[in-house]
């Protein structure tokens, strides 16, 4: 079995959603990072699921990176008391430093810009630029249409089926870590692009 990573990135919103028992979720990642000695990479702000899991991770004494645009410590509340703040310019510089900082990541709940991030590290491995893990928590079935939808990509004959293989649908946290072990890392040549 692969090693645990030293470093996850957590992908999630920046609101509380719906349901609350997405706070839950939310806190006991944080939690259970902390305890692995896992180091926490995310976002940076203080508030919605971001800061729970944040806050979970700080109180269970684990280390919490936040990563957050200038124009956005205002907006999102920039959390006043991480291990460390990475600030930068720009959305494209957050998402790259947050890449850089990370061995795998894991997508709670969250909004579009959530969505956003998710896709461009799985753009990213599709490509074979990386073979770092992505793991999906799909709490309460909040991903599940999301599942669907690459599956039918894949139907559809715009993505490879073993593109499937790049990100891991969970439902609960205890099969997270070994989600990430489970993962495949090899890359391979992808395959030459349709011609007319």
């Amino acid at each position: 079995m692969k090693p645990a990573p030293s470093s996850v990135c957590v992908f999630c919103g920046s609101r509380f959603g719906t349901d609350p028992a997405g706070r839950e979720v939310a806190t006991r990642l944080g939690e259970l990072l902390a305890h692995e000695g896992i180091a926490l990479v995310y976002g940076g702000g203080g508030v919605g699921l971001m800061g729970l899991v944040a806050n979970a991770a700080l109180k269970a004494g684990g280390k919490v990176v936040g990563v957050i645009p200038r124009f956005l410590l205002q907006r999102e509340a920039g959390h006043p008391a991480l291990t460390e703040t990475v600030v930068v310019e720009t959305m494209h510089e957050r998402k790259l430093a947050m890449f850089e900082r990370s061995d795998a990541f894991v997508v709670l709940p969250g909004g579009i810009g959530t969505l956003e991030e998710l896709f461009e590290v799985l753009s990213w491995r599709t490509l074979g630029l990386h073979t770092k893990p992505i793991v999906i928590v799909d709490q309460g079935g909040y991903w599940s249409s999301l599942e669907a939808l690459l599956r039918a990509v894949v139907e559809g004959g715009f993505a490879e089926r073993r593109h499937l293989e790049h990100v891991a649908f969970v439902r609960d946290l205890k099969d997270i870590l070994p989600a990430i072990a489970a993962m495949p890392r090899e890359t391979g040549p992808e395959p030459r692009l349709d011609r007319v």
